[in-house]
This record gives structure tokens, sequence and C-alpha cells, in this order.
């Protein structure tokens, strides 16, 4: 049975920030592995290694926290169930480590409810189970570890336009290997005061740039990165061929539209419109699901 570690109700966004850093979180557990493509699990790592918190929210994360109500409300009204907090903050009986503060349970079921407020520009990613974004679903694995759960509903309110809700059910396969990854993640990096490796993420490079801020003007000896820094220049001159390449394709596009803006088949569809603010036409390629 999952651990209750402190009761959530009533408690300030620092002091529920600085629960958080005594595990991994399910809204963490997507970058850890690396899925996540606004977070890194370098940004993980600091963000539990330091002794601050990040108390200002975002516009993003306000919305996010000011909707979950309505969330829940729509999901109920959606699909007859009922739904309630737990104001607790959960831990693994087995991993400690493992951290699991939900949404909602779902009433006299082994389930529980995620509930994201979504941006119109996001609304393709949200068209079918098969599309939400890894992360999300990785997050409703965590949480079915953490809560012994069988299933969830992730619920998604895309901002003017629609709502919708998918189940979730729980996979043992994933949940082992998402063990297994947190786990050295855990011990290996953060217990360790290791920081992870370079994943190739824009969160991992905007981290560096953030955590080694401090600047040393004097050179230092660079050694062991010959191969490295050879493949480097290779895989340069492979971008500039194939940039290059993409641009002549996208050029014959060009031409065969000429005048008209669209042309579609069963898998693509190809765009070439006049943007009204910059005058431009601007043009898109896109693979049809």
């Amino acid at each position: 049975m999952p651990i209750k570690i402190a009761a959530t109700k009533g408690l300030s966004r620092e002091e529920w920030l600085q629960l958080r850093k005594k595990g991994i979180g399910g809204s963490d557990a997507g970058a850890v592995c690396g899925v996540n493509p606004y977070r890194s699990a370098f940004s993980v790592y600091v963000d539990k290694l330091k002794e601050e918190t990040e108390t200002e929210d975002s516009e993003r994360l306000r919305q996010g926290k000011d909707f979950e109500d309505y969330v829940a409300k729509r999901f109920s009204e959606s699909t007859g169930l009922k739904v309630h907090r737990t104001n607790y903050l959960y831990s693994h009986d087995e991993y400690p480590w493992m951290l699991a503060d939900v949404d909602r349970v779902i009433a006299n079921e082994s389930a529980g409810l995620e509930c994201k407020t979504v941006s119109v520009w996001s609304a393709d990613k949200w068209k079918s189970a098969e599309r939400i974004p890894e992360s999300y679903y990785l997050q409703c694995q965590h949480y079915m570890a953490v809560m012994e759960w069988d299933y969830m509903y992730l619920a998604g309110l895309i901002l003017g336009t629609d709502f919708v809700y998918y189940r979730i059910d729980r996979n043992e396969e994933i949940i082992q290997s998402l063990i297994k990854i947190e786990k050295e993640f855990w011990q290996n990096n953060v217990l360790a005061g290791v920081i992870p490796d370079p994943d190739g993420s824009k969160a991992y490079d905007d981290m560096l740039g953030s955590h080694f801020s401090a600047r040393k003007e004097a050179s230092i000896p660079l050694i062991g990165f010959d191969q490295d820094l050879k493949r480097r220049s290779e895989l340069s001159g492979l971008l500039a061929k194939m940039e290059t390449e993409k641009k002549m394709i996208d050029q014959k596009l060009k031409l065969f539209l000429g005048e008209n803006e669209v042309a579609e088949n069963d898998h693509y569809k190809v765009s070439w419109k006049l943007s009204e603010s910059t005058g431009q036409r601007r043009f898109s390629v896109r693979e049809v699901a």
C-alpha cells in the first residue's frame, strides 16, 4: 500500500515544493526518462539538490492549477464517475523516493485522474490516446506504481476548443522499466551528487547555461575529446548537406504549388500560405495521421 508522507491541504507553494525534493514525482518521470521536451534529467537533478525553491508561478502553471477543478468537474459530468481529492503526498511502500501527489481519486475504483490544461496549439497531440505526450503517459504509470492502481484517466481541457479524456491501463513492463530508470537516477545522480549525462535536448542545453553562469576567462587543457571533436566535425558537414537537400525538396514543392496555397494526399499536407503579419508566404509540411 502507498505510504502517506505528509498532508498537503493548506500548504504554501514553497512548502509543497520542498516536500517534492524528497523524491521523484510523477511530473519528474518524463524528464528523468528523457521524453519531456521542456525539462531534462539535469533540470530535475538541480531542482532536487538546490536549497531554494522557485515560488513564483508562471502563467501556464497558474492556469493549470486554477482550471484543475473545472477539468475534474467536466470529467465527472462526462463519465458519471465521482472523484475526490486525497490531500496527501504519498510514497511507494518499497521505493520511498517514488512520490505521488495525485489530482483526484476515482471513488470506489482502483484508479485516479490526472487533469491537464492544454494550449490549442497542442490540440493535435490529444486526438487519440496513442498521441498523448509520452511524459503524461509516464506520469500516469508512475502514479499507478505508487498508488497500486489498475488504471488512470487523463483528462485534457484544450483551451477554448474542446475537452477530452482517455483511460490509461497499468503497464507492468513499463512500470518496472520506469522504476529501474528512476532508481538509477536517484541513487547514482541525486544522492551521489553526479550531474546526469548529456541527452542532446534543448532543455539540457538551457540548464547548462543557467547552472554554469559564472565565467573564468583563463584557458584550460582540452584533454580526452579528440574523438568527440572529430565526430562533431563530421556531423557538421553531414548536417550541412542534409539541410541543403531539405531546402531543395522544399523548393520543388513550392514550384509545384505555384500560386496555390495547399496540396495534400493521404500521407502529407503541404501549405504555403500568406502571413498577414509579415506579408510573406509561410511554408510548412505536415504528416497526416
